[in-house]
């Protein structure tokens, strides 16, 4: 056959139209390909198991888990797919099935839609079975990292919170999260993050926030905070911040006030309590010596060499006469105070109040710490009254862990311990990386200057206004304080914060406590009032916990036959002023009767101070009088 017979036209006709045809299909198969899903190899993402947040003990306070947000393409479900997805899904969803489908209608266009986030493990196993057994389309499960906490709201400000992306968002598991979480390479499989163990115990921890829960109650106020740290290492043996906020809900609860890390952000004036420090300034620089009288009225006028005159008056009015520095600790005199600023000059009494670490972070293992603020004599609100109102712990801005840093120099000899929130931090097997040992700032005072101020302190809780965080079988030395609040620039009116500083035992000081409470509703509000028993609770709940020695720890056996016999009346007999600090009213009534002396009572409820001294020879016209709170 010839080749040009091969081409005829009917035959070259019939082969074109096979041939675009062939080439039309073609075409159709390329665009149906390119429109449709295709599926795409993805590589293995490494993976990584963050490390769990214990306390000093092992105790978990954060572990690693797995959630799985659960969606479906609402375009693949029929109206009856859609009822019979959400009644047979709904109970193990803990949502209501109208809920659902009414969702999936509303999406019904959309070619994905999350049903539920965040589904536990036994949740996510129910809802994969229940899925497979029905048939349902188009169903996906998104694993997620996830984070449980055992213990719900202990410590939760300290612990902190981890977002949907595996990222920490406060606390421990923010400013550690490179140690819990450490970054990835793309080589890698499977990266371990690190445990933290915390320097705080955990029972310990949930001893003290019952005590400071109920105080809240009881004293009806908006917030309070209370630190525990061990006064040789520097270890936060307690770390709470109240209202708190129950972990696992973290995400579902709007409360800004108890997500709020109060003691490292809230600054705030101290008040009385800042006295401790003041007074151990003009101590150590020799402006005052522990047999220097001041003689006191209640209130202090003086006149600046600018002719600017200034009144400094006592929360009590009544004249506390002859004073010493002890004195004047034990009275909360403004008035003593306000005298011994004069006495040292400003460069140096502000280099001590900055030695003692405020007006800068702490260095604490927390995120956004504040660092309070001291004024300078440049600083455009500094006036002639400045330093005394410091002096008496007011126009200075402090945190409560910088309080607790700067109470360490006067529990441990004048060279403070660096506080720590970090016990360890060990890796999957259990092998260390780190672990603390105590790290000590420079010298603030000298030996003898913290010994008198701890002294002074333990003379506070016998005759003073922090009598009521005395222990009958410990020894522990106080400082309270009631500091009227300083919001946008104002003091506002009748909004108090009421605290508390406690160091025991003074003989060789092992603990430290601060106590604050914020605005409480109570009409006794003052810090020796409602803060000083949370220290005398507080600290019986740790000498129990520790197993420290008790004075009257002792074996002794007994009939099991209890007699309880009344309080002794306090008597004149010995010819000296009976000890009434601490006395109720109804045990003074024995001595308005006697004819020896004069009896002037002032106030009602206990007796916090009394004039004379306890101990002072009685005479015909003896006056004593006593002040009752």
């Amino acid at each position: 056959m010839e080749v040009n017979d091969f081409f005829k036209k009917p035959r070259v006709w019939f082969i074109g139209i096979l041939f675009v045809l062939f080439l039309g299909y073609v075409t159709v198969c390329y665009f149906k390909l390119s429109l449709s899903e295709q599926p795409q190899s993805i590589a293995s993402k490494p993976s990584v198991e963050r490390g769990s947040i214990r306390d000093r003990n092992g105790k978990p306070l954060a572990v690693q888990t797995s959630f799985y947000h659960f969606g479906i393409s609402p375009n693949k479900f029929s109206d009856a797919m859609i009822d019979d997805f959400a009644q047979k899904l709904a109970p193990v969803l803990e949502m209501a099935d109208t809920d659902i489908s009414a969702r999936i209608r509303a999406a019904k266009n959309l070619s994905f839609l999350y049903i539920k986030k965040k589904l536990t493990q036994d949740q996510y196993e129910e809802v994969k079975s229940i899925v497979e057994e029905n048939s349902f389309p188009a169903v996906r499960f998104d694993r997620i990292p996830g984070r449980v906490y055992p213990e719900n709201d202990l410590a939760s400000q300290l612990i902190g919170y981890m977002g949907d992306d595996g990222e920490g968002l406060s606390g421990i598991e923010y400013s550690q999260q490179l140690i819990l979480s450490p970054l990835v390479t793309a080589d890698q499989q499977t990266v371990f993050g690190q445990d933290v163990y915390l320097t705080i115990d955990a029972n310990l921890q949930y001893k003290l926030e019952k005590i400071a829960k109920q105080t809240l109650i009881d004293t009806e106020a908006e917030s309070m905070m209370l630190l525990a740290a061990d006064a040789k290492t520097g270890e936060i043996l307690s770390y709470i911040s109240l209202p708190s906020i129950n972990l696992n809900d973290y995400a579902n609860i709007d409360a800004p006030d108890a997500k709020r890390d109060s003691p490292a952000i809230n600054s705030y004036e101290p008040g009385s309590v800042f006295k401790i420090f003041t007074a151990a300034a003009y101590i150590d620089s020799g402006a005052m010596t522990p047999a220097t009288y001041l003689r006191t009225t209640g209130s202090y006028k003086f006149t600046t060499n600018k002719g600017e005159t200034f009144t400094i008056s006592c929360h009590d009015p009544h004249e506390h006469g002859l004073v010493t520095v002890r004195e004047a600790l034990a009275r909360s005199c403004n008035d003593a105070f306000a005298q011994m600023s004069e006495r040292l000059d400003t460069g140096t009494f502000l280099t001590y109040i900055k030695n003692f670490g405020f007006g800068e972070k702490t260095g604490v293992e927390l995120p956004r710490e504040e660092s309070g603020k001291v004024k300078s004599p440049g600083d455009a609100t500094w006036s002639g009254r400045t330093k005394a109102t410091i002096s008496i712990g007011q126009e200075v801005s402090v945190t409560a862990l910088q309080m607790l840093q700067a109470a360490m120099a006067i529990a441990n000899k004048g060279v403070p311990a660096q506080l720590t929130v970090i016990k360890r931090i060990s890796d999957k097997d259990g092998v260390d990386s780190y672990e603390h040992t105590p790290q000590y700032r420079d010298r603030v005072l000298k030996t003898s200057t913290a010994d008198y101020i701890i002294s002074c302190m333990r003379t506070t809780v016998l005759e003073g206004t922090g009598w009521r965080a005395g222990l009958d079988d410990i020894s522990i030395g106080d400082k309270t304080g009631t500091a009227q609040i300083f919001e946008n620039g104002r003091y506002l009116e009748d909004q108090y914060l009421s605290s508390c500083m406690g160091i025991f035992p003074i003989e060789d000081p092992q603990i430290v406590l601060y106590t604050v409470i914020v605005k409480s509703k109570i009409e006794r509000n003052l810090g020796g009032q409602i803060a000083a028993p949370v220290i005398r609770q507080a600290a019986d709940e740790i000498i129990d916990h520790l197993g420290m020695t008790r004075d009257t720890a002792a074996t002794v056996s007994h009939s099991g036959v209890i007699s309880i016999s009344e309080n002794e009346q306090p008597s004149l007999e010995s010819g000296v002023v009976p000890n009434l600090i601490g006395r109720p009213k109804r045990d003074l009534v024995n001595l308005l009767s006697q004819n020896e002396v004069t009896v002037i009572i002032h106030g009602s409820g206990w007796v916090v101070r009394q004039t004379p001294q306890p101990g002072t020879p009685l005479t015909e016209n003896t006056t004593i009088e006593l002040y009752l709170e």
